[in-house]
């Protein structure tokens, strides 16, 4: 049964028991949501918190507890076995299992996400908890054979879409250790090849009546990119009510789209942003799947990059230039459709208008993190960089001011990282330096204040504290410590 199908869980959500919906989707059925379900069928009770909190309980928070840390980097080493999970198995609740220990974000996120993965990781190592990186990477492997690909984050409600795919970048932060065994570069290349072949699916199909499937879009030059996509059109679990009473704005035709549309943007991992709304001023504007992004379709050069890589190591050469002529065919196609040489910005592309968009945001560092950029390009940006992303916290992740949380005036740990190891790629350490020393500089203020780490921040006005989104700024919190740990290691080298 799916529960979020259920009476119960309808009823839980719109009466706004719970101040936020992720909550009850998450909640653990003291027997199983088939009986908490058939009594309350049975009862229809008037105290519906009681029945509840009768029927169901919450997993622990244990990041969430107070710290004798006496430094940024003291709170980030206290909090890493705070942060890591146990491997579970038959758990009644929408959580899915893992075969292996994991680290989770913090706060309201107690399972894995994807993207936030790789940057949690980078502090992991730092920390010298290697085998705990290699346990996240085993835990996508497990996940891309059983479902196809990585989910959103290990929880049921999850599994209709992924998010920014980064097994490959987990691949290479381990590859130098562990590439020589060929049980384990055989398993990474398998579940790599899954992972290219979800988000390739249905480009067999496309032709001159059907241009776009699922997260595949054929361009005008007859060249495949990738967009965000969700395979349901539903309100989403975890945000139920909120999508029910959004979604009650539009006319009853549109409703469809409208979920369809936000879910693709929780795949983006920027959920929201004015980089997926027709408005900027309307969520209800939303319409992602409408961009082709250029972070995930520099992302998926890298997974290209990356089997080519691995195939040549297992010795099959075929194969191996086979995924290599693909990167290439997707640097032209990035290079073609996402290059903005008057702004001097690589920009998303809008496939119904068939034009650029005019959201400035960080996502254009990607392609300088993976380097895909040409020198000239990577100084158009560096100069755009400086003078209008660059704030008093760090970089702010548009230059559209909006009430979405992935819009000015907020700043994010991963997007600072992809931006200075750009930067760094490129020959420019004294802006990357300026970049993270900024960053450093708000956490360490705004630790002294409040004594943890919070997943965002208001970088335009440091010391505000950050808004915007479907919930609560939270605390613990998985990549911002991650990426704060490597900027300390970058500037003490």
């Amino acid at each position: 049964m799916q529960f979020e199908q259920s009476n119960l869980f309808k009823a839980v959500q719109m009466q706004g028991i719970f101040s936020d919906s992720k909550h009850f989707a998450d909640a653990i059925p003291k027997v199983s949501w088939e009986q908490a379900c058939a009594q309350y069928e049975r009862e229809m009770p008037e105290d519906l918190a009681a029945f509840v909190a009768q029927h169901f309980e919450f997993a622990p928070q244990p990041e969430l507890a107070a710290l004798n840390a006496t430094s940024v980097k003291d709170y980030i080493s206290q909090l890493w076995s705070r942060l890591e999970r146990a491997p579970q198995a038959g758990n009644a609740s929408s959580l899915l299992d893992l075969p292996a220990s994991y680290t989770v974000p913090g706060g309201r996120f107690n399972e894995i996400y994807y993207w936030d993965s790789y940057f949690t990781a980078l502090g992991l190592l730092d920390a010298g908890r290697t085998e705990q990186v290699s346990n996240m990477l085993d835990n996508f492997v497990s996940l891309i054979a059983r479902i196809g690909h990585v989910p959103n984050g290990n929880r049921s409600y999850y599994t209709s879409r992924s998010q920014p795919p980064v097994t490959a970048l987990m691949v290479s932060l381990l590859w130098q250790t562990h590439h020589r065994d060929q049980a384990w570069l055989q398993k990474v290349t398998e579940a790599l090849q899954a992972e290219h072949a979800f988000w390739m699916a249905g480009s067999d199909k496309l032709n001159d009546e059907l241009s776009e499937s699922r997260r595949v879009v054929r361009m005008p030059c007859g060249g495949v990119m990738n967009r965000f996509w969700d395979d349901s059109a539903q309100p989403r679990p975890e945000s139920y009510k909120e999508d029910i009473e959004a979604a009650a704005l539009l006319e009853r035709e549109h409703r469809a789209a409208f979920y369809r549309n936000i879910r693709a943007a929780c795949e983006s991992g920027w959920d929201f942003s004015s980089r997926w709304l027709d408005d900027p001023a309307q969520l209800c504007s939303i319409n992602t799947v409408q961009r082709i992004p250029v972070d995930l379709n520099a992302l998926l050069h890298q997974l290209e990059w990356q089997l080519s890589e691995c195939y040549a190591a297992l010795g099959q050469a075929q194969q191996s230039t086979h995924f290599l002529q693909l990167a290439q065919q997707r640097k032209r196609l990035i290079q073609a459709y996402l290059w903005d040489k008057e702004q001097g910005w690589f920009m998303d592309y809008h496939t119904a208008l068939q034009t650029r968009t005019q959201v400035m945001s960080l996502a254009a560092v990607v392609p300088m993190f993976l380097g895909l950029a040409s020198q000239l390009q990577a100084e158009a940006m560096m100069l755009r960089l400086e003078q209008d992303f660059l704030k008093a916290g760090g970089l702010v992740t548009t230059l559209t001011e909006t009430d979405q949380q992935w819009d000015s005036p907020n700043g994010w740990a991963p997007l600072q990282w992809f931006a200075v190891k750009g930067l760094l790629n490129y020959g420019n350490q004294k802006l990357a330096t300026s970049v993270a020393r900024r960053w450093l500089a708000m956490l360490e203020r705004d630790f002294e204040q409040h004594g943890c780490l919070l997943e965002k921040y208001n970088v335009v006005a440091p010391g505000v504290r950050a808004g915007g989104g479907e919930y609560l700024v939270q605390q613990g919190f998985g990549w911002t410590n991650g990426v704060t740990s490597r900027f300390y290691q970058l500037l003490e080298s």
